[in-house]
């Protein structure tokens, strides 16, 4: 694993058990692991609070010790703290029950009236193991405090939350911050996980980062530091024909669809660019692309003489095109193709009758790009949606792009990125169009498929997210240079 990769690394609940008893067992003491863990609940709620008077919910389990630990160092910094905890105290185990009784407070039963006075609540109950629906006393104290209004900081998760895939079991609440522990984990960054974690802070406890050779991630939060070694930046001694040469193929109705795919697939760098048209629509695409290339279709509808320059060597379909016949064969040559190639919207969901046609059909460097209801129609995976995305690549042979707020981008060997970077304001017309251009441009110049997925995705939402409110899909293209710019000046 790379030193880059362990950086960007993501850990299910069961990795990170793995990895908090490959340190014990390296000489990491267990009781200093949750002293570091719990002093850093506390130094963050000091950071980001007023001193008030704050509840701190212990669980039965180790997220209990770290309230334990985070109530000790707040008391000690004069905060007023009340402590509940959820079941008997006797029954308490291991560095949980050391820490417990360091706490020289008293510790009462958790109950709804516990939140009178209380102006914040440290939710130490459950972490991202969690796996039975929340109930009883703790749902009933913490849906008390969410109708209450009060600031809430979490421990690991928001009990109820499912670390692993960011689901919710029973419930959850919503937490203004989340403390989290030598990596995040999946559920931080799937919705409504997400959502659900506010402002979340990943605290250094003492984990050495080497158990990761033994853990072996195969997650990994979408960063620069996974690609950028891989960008294709413009060599000293380069030419436009080194640079990839992308064809994105027109639809006959909604023209601006691929005119938004040819554009951002100019703007990432290949160096040419043409958008096979119909012919009858051949004027409007001819006269909008001032630096694209416009060629047209035959009446059949084939592609193979605008196939035959083998320059041509990514190929985007889909955007604008209709679900019809005609989308379907091109799809289909563009596979049969073996070159690169971006598959979004309606040349997804035209194989909705015969997902397998489809699976069948990809025999090159191929990626996917659907929404929810794109992956619906041609998917039949269940699990959360990492797990769905990842078996959508494996049974397909593509790189899947399943998009969203919390966009999961997966490989068929097994590797998964998920992007947390894209602003709301994404969700508008023509942005998957985009999408697809920065893809197919990034393939176009050899980045391999995954990493220039990736590299797409977040490029897509640091666009969007430094132009702002106001966004249309016309903006992101021309914002990414200033993007680019910013990131190779990084890379020195």
């Amino acid at each position: 694993m790379t030193l880059f990769e362990r950086g960007c690394a993501l850990l299910t609940p069961d990795q990170m058990r793995l990895a908090d008893r490959l340190a014990i067992e390296g000489g990491v003491d267990g009781v200093a692991l949750m002293e570091a863990a719990g002093a850093a609940v506390a130094n963050a709620v000091a950071g980001r609070w007023r001193k008030c008077p704050v509840l701190v919910l212990c669980g039965p389990g180790n997220n209990g010790g770290d309230g334990f630990v985070a109530a000790r160092h707040l008391a000690l910094a004069g905060w007023p703290v009340r402590v509940g905890l959820l079941g008997d105290r006797r029954r308490l185990s291991g560095d949980a029950a050391y820490h417990a009784a360091q706490w020289k407070g008293p510790v009462e039963p958790i109950s709804a009236g516990m939140l009178d006075g209380a102006k914040l609540i440290i939710d130490a109950l459950f972490g991202a193991g969690i796996s039975r629906p929340l109930d009883g006393a703790a749902a009933e104290v913490l849906a008390a405090a969410g109708a209450r209004g009060l600031p809430l900081c979490a421990v690991d998760v928001p009990s109820g939350l499912d670390g692993a895939g960011g689901e919710v079991l029973g419930m959850a609440p919503r937490a203004d911050l989340t403390v989290t522990f030598f990596r995040p984990k999946p559920g931080h960054l799937l919705m409504p996980g997400r959502a659900l974690c506010g402002e979340l802070v990943v605290a250094d406890i003492g984990i050495p980062d080497k158990v990761l050779d033994t853990v072996l991630p195969d997650t990994f939060r979408n960063r620069p530091a996974l690609w950028a070694g891989h960008y294709p930046w413009p060599a000293v001694d380069g030419h436009k024909y080194q640079r990839g040469h992308a064809l994105v193929v027109g639809g006959q109705l909604m023209t601006g669809a691929a005119r938004l795919a040819a554009r951002a697939a100019a703007r990432v760098g290949a160096g040419l660019v043409t958008i096979a048209a119909p012919a009858a629509v051949w004027p409007i695409y001819a006269g909008a692309s001032l630096s694209i290339m416009v060629q047209a279709i035959r009446e059949s509808g084939a592609l193979e003489d605008i196939l035959s320059d083998p320059r041509k060597n990514a190929i985007v379909v889909g955007p604008g095109a209709g679900v019809s016949d005609i989308t379907r064969k091109h799809a289909l040559q563009a596979l049969a193709s073996k070159r690169a190639v971006v598959l979004d919207a309606d040349a997804i969901s035209v194989f909705g009758s015969d997902p397998e046609a489809l699976y069948q059909a990809i025999a090159g460097p191929c990626v996917l790009t659907p929404h929810e209801g794109e992956f619906n129609r041609i998917f039949a995976t269940r699990g959360d949606k990492l797990e769905r995305a990842r078996r959508a690549a494996v049974q397909s042979g593509a790189v899947v792009v399943l998009k969203g707020p919390d966009t999961v981008i997966a490989a068929p060997d097994g590797r998964a990125v998920i992007n947390d970077n894209a602003p709301p304001e994404l969700a508008t017309g023509g942005t998957g169009d985009v999408l697809s251009g920065f893809i197919a441009g990034l393939m176009a110049q050899g980045m391999e498929a995954f990493l220039a997925a990736a590299a797409a995705v977040w490029l897509h939402g640091e666009a969007a997210r430094r132009f702002g409110p106001g966004l249309v899909s016309e903006d992101l293209p021309e914002c990414l240079p200033r993007v680019l710019r910013r990131l190779k000046g990084s890379m020195r």
